[in-house]
């Protein structure tokens, strides 16, 4: 069984988080399973109650553990590594083995304001599509959409059933619009009460916000500002050193 070194530079604490994250990674303890309650933690490492708390909360704070008032702890689900790429949700929750889902929010024919127009390369006052989904993957709501599409490029786009169906699918197939290029803001916020409850996050629940101009051929064909739980989304991207000139 796995110890404490007291010897050892490496806070206790941090020697309990690994011991633990060893565990779930091994499946003995596996998803939905309680950990042992911190007075067994406490016994079985020698460790007093304040350095097990220390240790359970760091893995709280990662979303490796979850509470729950007045039943315990419990081993998290494993968070999504945010798609960095242009990909749709759709194709995105099919490639991770997922069952993808949508439910229209709202959907209405806007004119575009100064601000979206820029952003859209358009003229204010021009017609814009505008798309809001709740998206699921097997059930679990994920993230809230909403979709600005210009109808001069999609122009019966509202006729078109987009009930679990890729956007950018229809896009391509009926209006030969394929998203080669775009661009990506990522912000934290805090989700506001009718977006918390589509998403079921506590209200105040943490979540990521995210700005999208998608492009076809040069052309901006969409922009999309997406609510994602911050509780079951993790960002991961590739490091590279800065060439140094000689």
């Amino acid at each position: 069984m796995a110890h404490i070194d007291p010897d050892s530079p490496v806070p206790k604490y941090f020697q309990l988080r690994e011991i633990l994250l060893d565990l779930i990674d091994s499946d003995e303890l596996s998803i939905g399973a309680a950990i042992p309650s911190e007075r067994e933690l406490c016994q079985r490492f020698g460790l007093s109650r304040m350095t097990v708390r220390q240790a359970v909360d760091h893995l709280v704070s990662e979303g490796r553990l979850h509470r729950v008032p007045g039943k315990g702890t419990f081993v998290a689900r494993p968070k999504i590594e945010l798609a960095l790429q242009l990909t749709s949700f759709t194709d995105d929750m099919r490639a991770r083995g997922m069952i993808p889902g949508s439910r229209d929010l709202d959907r209405r024919v806007v004119r575009a304001s100064a601000h979206l127009a820029k952003e859209l390369g358009i003229q204010p006052g021009e017609e814009v599509h505008f798309i809001e989904r709740l998206r699921t993957a097997d059930g679990e709501p994920l993230s809230i959409e909403r979709a600005h599409i210009p109808v001069k490029l999609a122009p019966d786009l509202a006729e078109h059933n987009l009930s679990d169906r890729s956007l950018y699918e229809l896009l391509e197939s009926r209006y030969g619009l394929v998203m080669d290029a775009g661009e990506l803001t990522i912000d934290g916020g805090i989700a506001d009460p009718s977006d918390a409850d589509l998403l079921k996050l506590p209200r105040g629940g943490a979540v990521l916000l995210l700005q999208r101009r998608s492009f076809s051929g040069g052309v901006c064909a969409e922009l999309g500002v997406s609510t994602y739980r911050a509780d079951r989304y993790q960002l991961r991207t590739m490091l590279e050193m800065p060439s140094r000139r000689g």
